[in-house]
């Protein structure tokens, strides 16, 4: 399966409300993704890249990150990080993107809602 194949497999698997996910707990849930993500406005990179704005940023679009080349590739089909393509990259990020620097799973579908509304909620819609 190709991995454009793949996200648009994600697309049409039926959603969750994001909407209805709890930013609070979402916050919460985040401190574990702190160790290697920021979430500041102008914010430095960690490990991972800031996430400030991601919910409105394209995939692999953080210019002082230097992206693994199998996400810059990923990002070549998949411009933009809809909700679908959040939980679908916090369910197993490898699964979406073979090799990812990515390695942290979230298994709980209802605490990937819950970050994905918290992560809306930093930087513009």
């Amino acid at each position: 399966m190709t991995k454009t194949t793949l996200a648009l497999l994600v697309a049409l698997l039926p959603s969750i409300s994001y909407a209805e996910g709890d930013a609070a707990a979402g916050e919460k849930s985040f401190k574990k993704c702190a160790s290697c993500h920021s979430v500041d406005e102008g914010g430095k990179n960690g490990n991972g890249p800031n996430l400030y704005g991601i919910s409105t940023r394209g995939v692999a679009a953080n210019a002082d990150y230097k992206y693994s080349a199998a996400l810059t590739e990923f990002a070549a089909t998949n411009s933009l990080w809809t909700d679908e393509l959040l939980d679908a990259w916090l369910a197993d990020p490898k699964k979406l993107v073979s090799g990812t620097k990515m390695n942290v799973k979230v298994a709980k579908e209802e605490e990937r809602a819950n970050l994905i509304a918290y992560l809306k909620t930093l930087g513009s819609q």
